[in-house]
């Protein structure tokens, strides 16, 4: 079984997705903190809720989100169109599409030029945005640490 077939890595790897396009979105602010008439963007937060209802909307048609059953409990086909040889086989879900949609918050001034970014608000942006990519990739480790430890065998 790959990683990417267990939901919690999935939630997690959206959740890195989402942190890195939102820092190239805070960097590419700051870069245009002198541009006129620029207004920043962001992306909306990002909720656990709102992973789960993608990984649902990603679920091929008849398979639930998690475990890659049916509703009627019958083992059901990938959306690659790969086949069960066992019903005892899961199947993973395709990985989120990394397409955040950037919405443009104006910060909260503007300069004589119609330029909006304020750096202050950016840094502050920033340093959101890394704890939360900091959060994720060390959760995403402990997760793996724990996967290690369930596989290894007794007493060793």
């Amino acid at each position: 079984m790959a990683l990417e077939d267990i939901s919690l890595f999935q939630v997690l790897k959206a959740k890195l997705d989402y942190t890195a396009e939102r820092q190239r979105l805070i960097a590419q602010n700051v870069a245009n903190a002198d541009t006129p008439g620029y207004a920043p963007s962001d992306l909306k937060p990002f909720t656990f809720e709102t992973a789960m209802k993608n990984a649902v909307a990603l679920a091929p048609a008849g398979q639930s989100a998690i475990g890659g059953l049916s509703s009627a409990g019958a083992p059901s086909m990938g959306g690659a169109g790969l086949a069960l040889t066992n019903p005892g086989h899961m199947v993973g879900l395709s990985s989120p599409p990394g397409n955040w949609k950037p919405l443009v918050l104006p910060d909260s001034e503007a300069r004589v030029d119609g330029n909006q970014v304020v750096l202050e608000d950016q840094m502050a942006k920033l340093t959101e945005a890394r704890l939360d990519h900091e959060a994720a990739v060390t959760f995403y480790q402990q997760s793996l640490t724990l996967l290690r430890t369930a596989a290894k065998a007794p007493g060793k």
